[in-house]
């Protein structure tokens, strides 16, 4: 899907060339700053760049979207609030990192909800409609996501069950992976992705929940030792722009936008899926233990699970109900 979207791209380019001369609308165009947290080798940030690109050629140089990755404009932190404020027009963040603003935020990181990428897709389209509501009112339109492969836990050694991990520094970066070290008896630490390799390296963490892509991109094997396949949840990434640029733009803009969007989110969505079992595969070759979580460990984290989702249906209360009904039809 990457290389049809790819394809796509040098046709449009082709096409645009031979319809309208390229210089004179680049004279005309519009630039928008994307910033984005993670690497430019990441998944998440070429598909990005595919976009953008697709975009320029398709507008034929109307509307011209800089990538910026690695946290290099804005930190992972800062991004949502930055696209809000229209000091970058798009950009792409962990929606799950702001639950505590709106616990609706959070429906991709309910642990054992959808731990599949046919269960995380229906799940996804079963709560868009809602999200959106959400991101309206916070002066966003939402464009496109794509998973991240299912959550695994990394550790320092052997773990077996929760009590194993008692008293261990856990990075989160979401408000569920805290509240899911507190059920574990960890200690929980807020680091961002940029942030991660460092604080590995000098003890600031020695645990974390993630996919094996972050694992791989950022060779947690010089620190960490084991790796449990747990597909706890398919976090997403959002792509997002400042309403106030989208209704700047004409309506023949925003649809091709809409258009290559949903290329991109298919796109981004099959090489989630092309290299979830590559990555972890990586982590085995460069020296971690990896095995699926089983016994008490498995136990203990299907019952965090249930307390979670609980405790997130409460807090996002009718949202909640209407997301899980629709995703369970």
């Amino acid at each position: 899907m990457l290389r049809k979207f790819n394809s796509l791209v040098k046709a449009t380019a082709v096409a645009s060339c031979l319809v309208a001369p390229m210089l004179s609308s680049f004279a005309h165009a519009e630039k928008w700053d994307m910033p984005m947290a993670y690497s430019n080798t990441n998944y998440h940030t070429q598909n990005a760049k595919l976009f953008a690109e697709a975009v320029k050629v398709a507008t034929q140089g109307k509307l011209d979207i800089v990538v910026h990755g690695g946290g290099s404009l804005f930190g992972g932190k800062e991004i949502k609030r930055a696209v809000q404020t229209g000091q970058a027009q798009i950009g792409e963040r962990l929606l799950s990192a702001h639950a505590n603003e709106n616990a609706v935020y959070g429906f991709d990181s309910v642990p054992f909800l959808a731990s599949s990428f046919d269960d995380s897709v229906k799940l996804w389209n079963a709560a868009k409609p809602e999200l959106e509501k959400v991101m309206s009112k916070d002066n966003l339109v939402l464009l496109y996501s794509v998973p991240w492969p299912g959550q695994g836990l990394y550790f320092k050694k052997a773990v077996e069950s929760k009590a194993d991990a008692k008293g261990v520094k856990f990075r989160s970066y979401n408000a569920a992976t805290a509240r899911l070290s507190e059920l574990m008896g960890m200690q929980p630490v807020q680091v961002e992705a940029a942030e991660l390799s460092q604080a590995l390296a000098t003890g600031v963490v020695a645990s974390m929940i993630s996919s094996g892509s972050t694992g791989y991109d950022k060779k947690v094997w010089e620190e960490l030792t084991h790796f449990y396949d747990v597909n706890a949840w398919l976090p997403r990434n959002y792509i997002f722009v400042n309403k106030d640029a989208w209704d700047g733009l004409d309506k023949s803009t925003q649809s091709i936008v809409k258009g290559m969007a949903m290329l991109a989110e298919q796109s981004g969505t099959a090489r989630a899926q092309q290299l979830s079992d590559w990555y972890i595969s990586q982590l085995a070759a460069n020296g971690m233990t990896v095995q699926a979580a089983k016994g008490q460990l498995l136990t203990d984290l299907q019952e965090i699970g249930k307390t979670m989702t609980s405790e997130w249906q409460k807090a996002a209360g009718d949202t909640a109900t209407a997301i899980i009904s629709n995703f369970q039809k």
